[in-house]
């Protein structure tokens, strides 16, 4: 999900199995506006030969051939979502689908104080940690685990993430869609 210039979905492409396919799903307008043919040249490296790029909005992200997949991963583009006009519930539960029975979800994203939901996304690029689970639970989601190696307690989540002076407070969550 959103991979905009392709840094993650190249590291993932490096990792399947040489039968393996990975999905890099980007909206028509976050690549018109923002990443314009970066993704296109990543695309010509020799690690990217099993990638499809799935240009659709986040309201339907995945085609519905698609089916049974392993895993999901939605890195530091969730906030991004919450001041776009896209139907995240809708959005959550055709991930879900996407998904096989025990497949995962990986979602990593940047902390906002509690209390702040969504509020502050489009300023600070920030979401706050509870309303993300809530919305992703919702969708049929089961938290299976949890990452603390981002978490950084010195950040005072006041500050646009790319103005911080220091470290920014981040969260991983692993979710799975149950058996």
């Amino acid at each position: 999900m959103a991979a905009s210039a392709g840094y993650s979905t190249e590291l993932l492409a490096r990792t399947v199995a040489p039968s393996g396919k990975v999905y890099a799903q980007d909206s028509a307008t976050v690549l018109e506006r923002f990443v314009k043919d970066r993704f296109d040249t990543r695309a010509k490296a020799p690690a990217m030969k099993n990638v499809v790029h799935v240009v659709r909005d986040y309201d339907d992200p995945i085609p519905p051939e698609v089916k049974d997949l392993d895993m999901i991963t939605f890195f530091f583009f969730y906030h991004d979502i919450a001041y776009l006009p896209v139907d995240r519930a809708a959005m959550n539960k055709k991930m879900f689908a996407a998904l096989k029975p025990g497949g995962f979800l990986v979602i990593a994203d940047h902390s906002a104080k509690a209390g702040e939901g969504t509020s502050v996304a489009k300023t600070l690029h920030r979401i706050e940690e509870s309303t993300l689970k809530q919305e992703i639970e919702a969708a049929g989601f089961k938290l299976v685990a949890e990452g603390d190696f981002l978490h950084h307690a010195e950040d005072p989540k006041d500050i646009p993430v790319f103005k911080a002076p220091v470290p920014i407070d981040e969260f991983v969550l692993k979710y799975q869609k149950p058996q």
